[in-house]
């Protein structure tokens, strides 16, 4: 069985790798250091923002960065605090990018 790496040590690479592509990115809700979930919220600074999480995909048994929501920046934060009322451990990450990159898909981010 394959060793999960600790939430906070996920999340400090991601906005170092973030930071390095000139990327702002801020921690909008410190979870659980060691199991928390991790939502990451891209604002593209028009009013607008999709929403990722990462979800298991059992027919390929990976776990996959999925977009769970796109809209209007206060129906994304909306879902954001319903899903922090169902999980106290829940990180969300927020990214401000233009043109809504996130590096998500990129190797490594897994």
């Amino acid at each position: 069985m394959a060793e999960r790496l600790a939430a906070h040590v996920w999340v400090g690479a991601y906005l170092t790798r973030l930071g390095l592509a000139n990327l702002p990115a801020y921690v909008l809700r410190h979870g659980d250091d060691t199991a928390g979930a991790v939502l990451v919220k891209c604002a593209t600074l028009d009013g607008q923002a999709t929403l990722w999480r990462r979800e298991w995909n059992f027919e390929s048994d990976t776990r996959p960065w999925t977009r769970i929501s796109a809209g209007p920046e206060a129906e994304i934060d909306a879902a954001i605090n319903r899903e922090a009322g169902f999980d106290p451990d829940l990180w969300v990450i927020e990214i401000e990018s233009r043109d809504g990159r996130t590096l998500l898909d990129e190797d490594g981010l897994g």
